[in-house]
């Protein structure tokens, strides 16, 4: 489950947020002013902060200057209503990996938070390999390594693990593998994701102490390193 900083001074604003970003599986902790969020990104890491500019205390600029300094790789997402191209410049050159305009629509909110955690987390380079951890797949012609290893993999378990490395530190819910591994309309009666999960199971960890495809009781799969 991915973790995220939300440092936003408005209470209204920061509870719309968190409680939509709960319900897609996200872990948000809320900071109220520039301060408190910089003690917060000092305390833990995070895979994602997102900052309201207007801040007590310290304001987002200054403070996204300060993480910066810290953390040069964690994605920051700035939201304000301030929306002037100086505003927005200034924003991206603080550091700022995106900036969103008050007032926002969740999905929108939601669809760029995505965008940045698959940056962060899958380093897709330019000849089409997908890596996380020590497995590394080739969208071009549908090979899979783990640890220079070679993964034999039928057409649907490739699809699987596309798409968990396209998704990691993401709880994937059955009924969200199902409908993009097999379609909308598939009888989602059967046990089909957990057969192929296992599958993929054997053939990504065994022999390997990481762990990289975890079962999360009633709810899904993730992938995450983990002993």
């Amino acid at each position: 489950m991915a973790q995220i900083l939300l440092v936003e001074d408005e209470d209204k604003v920061s509870s719309f947020i968190k409680k939509g970003l709960n319900e897609h599986h996200y872990h948000v902790d809320v900071a109220r002013d520039g301060v408190a969020g910089l003690s917060e990104v000092l305390q833990k890491k995070y895979d994602l902060i997102i900052l309201d500019v207007m801040l007590p205390l310290i304001n987002g600029i200054d403070l996204c200057k300060q993480i910066r300094q810290k953390q040069t790789q964690v994605p920051i997402l700035m939201l304000s209503a301030l929306g002037t191209i100086d505003d927005k410049v200034n924003g991206l050159q603080a550091g700022a990996d995106d900036y969103l305009l008050k007032p926002f629509h969740f999905n929108e909110l939601l669809a760029r938070i995505e965008a940045l955690l698959r940056r962060r987390n899958i380093a897709e380079s330019v000849d089409h390999t997908l890596s996380f951890a020590d497995l590394k797949l080739d969208t071009w012609d549908k090979t899979a390594e783990r640890a220079g290893k070679k993964i034999s993999l039928t057409a649907k378990e490739y699809v699987l693990l596309e798409l968990f490395m396209r998704n990691p530190n993401k709880l994937l819910s059955r009924e969200y593998i199902m409908e993009k591994v097999w379609g909308l309309n598939f009888d989602t009666g059967t046990n089909m994701v957990d057969v192929y999960v296992n599958y993929l199971r054997n053939k990504v960890q065994k022999g390997f102490d990481t762990k990289l495809i975890h079962t999360v009781i009633g709810m899904g799969y993730i992938m995450k390193e983990q002993r």
